[in-house]
């Protein structure tokens, strides 16, 4: 792997190239997507990615302090509980030694048999909203740690809120498209990370973004390149906050 910009440099430190800012919370979204904009191939991200996108999706998740990802995400790419990693020892110094993940969700239609609930060394956190299923939400609150934000959907500036109200201030979400809109939308992503895959797919495929317009003003502040695949670090261009 080496970088491209802002200099040219083989071998870079990955842990050092996708630090997060001191002193403030950040949120970062983390996405693989086709030249022509699909975000999956044959309904999975799978088929987009590669070695290098599989090295950055481990130290990414090994830096934050959670990750967060929609429902449909966490069905449709089969993702159980994160799982310690010799090489985060140092990045998860003080920390637990592994983030957990939070799923968002209004059915809450989850197999609670899932390793994502019983086999999770952080437990898995849900965020959901007051007009779900009073029953199961009570029936989760025995497996997961419930966040409640919102009426009648998941309010999003109050459920990162919540998430930094328990020290969980590094947020990582890995999606899906409509969950980054909803995100955006409402201020609330500091950083996107775009693994950009040498092929076109066509079809039907959503782009990274999909539902509620965002129109959110990016700086390019890194790109790492590998076997033809970009990997692509925006920050959010804080001069033009107050026009999003």
């Amino acid at each position: 792997m080496r970088r491209i910009y802002p200099d040219i440099q083989d071998n870079p430190d990955i842990v050092q190239a996708y630090a997060y800012p001191d002193g403030r919370p950040w949120l970062r979204l983390n996405m693989v997507a086709s030249t022509d904009g699909a975000a999956w191939l044959k309904g999975r991200s799978g088929g987009l990615s590669s070695s290098g996108d599989k090295r950055i999706f481990q130290v990414l998740r090994g830096l934050a302090d959670v990750v967060v990802a929609g429902a449909a995400t966490v069905r449709k790419e089969g993702y159980g509980p994160v799982k310690p990693r010799d090489s985060w020892t140092e990045i998860r110094t003080g920390r637990p030694e592994v983030p957990p993940i939070a799923v968002i969700s209004r059915s809450l239609g989850f197999d609670l048999d899932d390793e994502l609930f019983t086999a999770a060394t952080s437990q898995t956190i849900v965020i959901t909203c007051e007009s779900a299923p009073h029953e199961r939400r009570r029936e989760l609150a025995r497996h997961a740690d419930v966040i409640v934000a919102g009426e009648d959907t998941v309010d999003m500036p109050l459920a990162v809120a919540q998430l930094h109200e328990r020290g969980l201030t590094r947020i990582l979400c890995e999606g899906g498209p409509r969950v980054n809109a909803q995100l955006s939308a409402c201020g609330l992503v500091d950083e996107l990370c775009l693994s950009i895959s040498p092929m076109m797919v066509g079809g039907g495929a959503a782009r990274i973004q999909n539902g509620v317009p965002a129109q959110v003003r990016l700086d390019l502040s890194q790109v790492l390149e590998e076997e033809g695949v970009l990997f692509c670090r925006y920050t959010r261009e804080r001069a033009h906050d107050g026009a999003d």
